[in-house]
């Protein structure tokens, strides 16, 4: 630990501790000799101007006085996981929906990397080595996603044209938004539709020229919320309409069994070595399309519409290999 840290941690302790802490303890704690921690102190106490005192008068406790309650070291000062998550970060912004997050929050990145090459003193850090890989993302509109983002924090409601992806219909929506959701690398609104007098999700890259409207958003209950928008598998909404039971292979079941799919997921290992998953669901659609990058290491069991839908779309599938291209 470098003297960065045994400083940034001597305060940590002495801001938390209800109670003078032993002197043999922060020595434990910072890892360092008798003379290293009393530099520290010192510098902690007339350099930074920490209320450091001796706990009732015992000189082998330290403690902060009334005032350290307010105390706090002067500029930003990180631990090294604290510096790790914080290039992590940086790189996360840089990486990710580089069209629409990267322009408004590129003064926020200056600032992230002046802090880490003032932490770092000068020496480059090896950004290289953190990989952020985006899997699927579709192109979005910057100026919508700022017109959206504007009308759900400032509670206004919004129109815009909306092309759905299914039958490719445009229609014109007047919404209150709830929340905006990032979604396997896309981004949706969750908003109350007041046309159909129901909470609908969005895709942002469907949305056609939204305009803020000067009335403010209707507010949903959050139970309400989560009840239609994450009860059920998935993006699409709506109450669960039957719970599915998937089983995988000894071989998929390695991964499968510490994968997150749903809130309310319940699965076990079977004796055979297999597992079973079983979640809710609203819309097969999403849920077919995720067990069938299995292949033949998954095999939908319940219910039977379900099993049977899947039974559909693999006969189509191989239909389409049985002539030559």
């Amino acid at each position: 630990m470098d003297r960065y840290e045994r400083i940034l941690t001597l305060h940590r302790i002495l801001k938390s501790a209800r109670y003078p802490v032993p002197f043999a303890r922060l020595k434990e704690d910072l890892g360092c000799s008798r003379a290293t921690l009393y530099r520290d102190i010192n510098f902690l106490r007339d350099t930074l101007g920490a209320p450091i005192e001796s706990g009732d008068g015992d000189e082998a406790a330290l403690r902060y006085a009334a005032e350290g309650e307010r105390f706090e070291l002067p500029g930003l000062w990180l631990s090294s996981e604290e510096l790790a998550a914080l290039l992590a970060l940086n790189e996360l912004l840089g990486r990710s929906d580089p069209g629409v997050l990267a322009g408004a929050l590129a003064p926020f990145r200056a600032r992230i990397e002046r802090l880490l090459s003032d932490h770092s003193s000068g020496r480059a850090l090896p950004i290289e080595r953190i990989r952020v890989l985006a899997s699927g993302s579709r192109m979005l509109d910057q100026a919508a996603f700022r017109t959206v983002a504007s009308a759900l924090l400032n509670r206004q409601r919004l129109k815009f044209r909306y092309r759905a992806r299914s039958t490719d219909a445009q229609t014109e929506r007047v919404v209150s938004p709830q929340r905006l959701a990032h979604y396997r690398d896309n981004w949706y609104l969750d908003a109350w539709d007041h046309s159909r007098d129901a909470l609908r999700s969005f895709a942002l890259d469907r949305i056609c020229e939204p305009q803020l409207i000067n009335e403010t958003a209707l507010d949903r209950e959050t139970g309400e919320l989560d009840a239609h928008l994450a009860s059920s598998y998935g993006i699409f909404s709506g109450a669960p309409k039957a719970w599915a039971t998937i089983r995988f292979s000894p071989h998929a079941a390695r991964w499968v069994a510490d994968e997150h799919w749903h809130s309310q997921q319940q699965g076990s290992r079977l004796a055979d070595g297999r597992y079973e998953l079983k979640l809710p669901y609203s819309n097969s659609r999403e849920l077919l399309m995720d067990v069938l990058k299995y292949g033949p290491d998954a095999e939908v069991i319940a219910p039977v519409p379900l099993r049977e839908e899947m039974k559909i779309l693999l006969q189509l599938a191989l239909g389409a290999y049985q002539n030559p291209p």
